[in-house]
């Protein structure tokens, strides 16, 4: 019962962070058109922020679902395969949060 228990969390985690990444590009995507068809005034790297933040907090939510998906799988072979992944899954939204600070409108030229 208790697997049963943890298994949906960590799916609706994992289903939550991919619906943030889509939900993300949808919204960058309809920026981007915006901006090119209809001559909106957005600012690509407005744009390009706003992305990656959703990139980045979806990351955050597949490491969680990949850690609670661990109590599951407490072998040793299977917390190496997750410490490699959570590894390149932080590796990865470290490196999109230097990219968002760079793009941060705070930042003097």
């Amino acid at each position: 019962m208790y697997e049963t228990i943890v298994h949906y969390i960590s799916y609706s985690l994992a289903i939550f962070g991919a619906i943030l990444v889509f939900y993300g590009g949808i919204r960058a995507a309809i920026k981007v058109l915006a901006k090119e068809i209809l001559r909106k005034s957005y600012e690509y790297n407005d744009i390009r922020r706003d992305f990656t933040n959703k990139i980045v907090l979806g990351l955050e939510f597949f490491i969680a679902a990949d850690l609670i998906t661990s109590i599951l799988q407490p072998t040793l072979n299977d917390v190496i395969v997750l410490a490699v992944i959570v590894a390149i899954r932080t590796v990865v939204g470290y490196s999109l949060n230097a990219e968002l600070s760079e793009l941060s409108p705070d930042k003097s030229e």
